[in-house]
C-alpha cells in the first residue's frame, strides 16, 4: 500500500472509496467473492486505479475485513475486566479473540492468516488512521496489541503482564505462545473448510479448554523449576 499523509484529503478519500466497495461486496456476497473488478465497478473507476493505492487484492481485502473487527475490538476491554488478575485477564482476551473469529472466520483469516504481501505489521495501523471510530477509545495499555496483526507479536504483547506479575517465566512464555497460536490456527483452519460441525461458542469452548491447560502446566511447570532451584 502507499504511504499517505494526513493532509492529503483527495489521497485518503480515495483509499476510502474502495476499502468502502469491498467492505459492501463482503457485507453482501461474501469475502471469497471480492474482486478487482467489482470493487472498481462499484467504485466508480478502472481496474488499474486500485492498484496505485494497494499491492495487490488481498491487501485491499485485509483492510475490508478490518471493519468487521469493529465489534471485537469494542467488546474487548469489558471482556477481560471480568479477570482477578492477568493471568485471568490474559485468558479472557483470547476466548474473546477466539469467539469472535469463529464467527466470523474468513475475515480473521484474511487478517491474521493469509499472505497481504510486505510490512503486514503496520497496515492495521494504517487503517486506524483511516477510521479511527473503529478503534474506539480502548485503554490505553490495550492498544499496541490491538492494533498488531501478527498473532506471534499480539500474544508476546498480551502476555507482557503475565511475566511482569511472576505467573511464569519468559522462556516457558515463549513455547506457550507457539502452542497456543497452533491450537487457535488449527481450529479455525477446520472451521473454514468445514472439517468440523459445531457452533462458534463450541469452537471457543473447545480451544480454551486446551488454552487454560497450557497455562495451567506453565504455572505448574515454573512453581517445579522454582522449588528446584531453591536450596535446601
Amino acid at each position: 500500500m502507499i504511504e499517505f499523509d494526513q493532509k492529503d484529503i483527495k489521497k485518503i478519500r480515495t483509499i476510502k472509496v474502495f476499502i468502502d466497495a469491498a467492505s459492501q461486496i463482503i457485507e453482501e456476497e461474501g469475502i471469497e467473492n471480492v474482486t478487482i473488478r467489482k470493487v472498481a465497478k462499484i467504485a466508480g473507476y478502472n481496474s488499474a486505479t486500485i492498484y496505485n493505492y494497494f499491492d495487490n487484492c488481498n491487501q485491499l481485502i485485509f483492510f475490508a475485513a478490518t471493519k468487521f473487527l469493529k465489534d471485537y475490538v469494542q467488546a474487548m476491554p469489558d471482556y477481560i475486566d471480568q479477570g482477578d488478575n492477568e493471568l485471568e485477564q490474559l485468558i479472557l482476551m483470547w476466548e474473546c479473540f477466539c469467539l469472535h473469529s469463529f464467527r466470523k472466520p474468513k475475515i480473521y483469516y484474511a487478517i491474521f492468516a493469509d499472505d497481504i504481501g510486505g510490512r503486514p505489521g503496520t497496515l492495521i495501523k494504517n487503517y486506524y488512521q483511516l477510521f479511527p471510530e473503529d478503534l474506539g477509545s480502548p485503554p490505553e495499555e490495550l492498544i499496541p496489541m490491538l492494533v498488531e496483526t501478527r498473532l506471534s507479536r499480539r500474544t508476546s504483547i498480551s502476555m507482557k503482564p503475565v511475566l511482569e506479575a511472576g505467573f511464569f517465566s519468559k522462556e516457558i512464555a515463549s513455547e506457550i505462545d507457539e502452542e497456543i497460536r497452533l491450537v487457535y490456527h488449527g481450529m479455525l483452519s477446520l472451521i473454514i473448510n468445514k472439517r468440523i460441525d459445531c457452533e462458534p461458542e463450541e469452537a471457543t469452548a473447545k480451544v480454551m479448554n486446551h488454552i487454560r491447560r497450557i497455562f495451567a502446566y506453565a504455572v505448574e511447570q515454573d512453581n517445579k523449576d522454582n522449588l528446584e532451584k531453591t536450596p535446601v
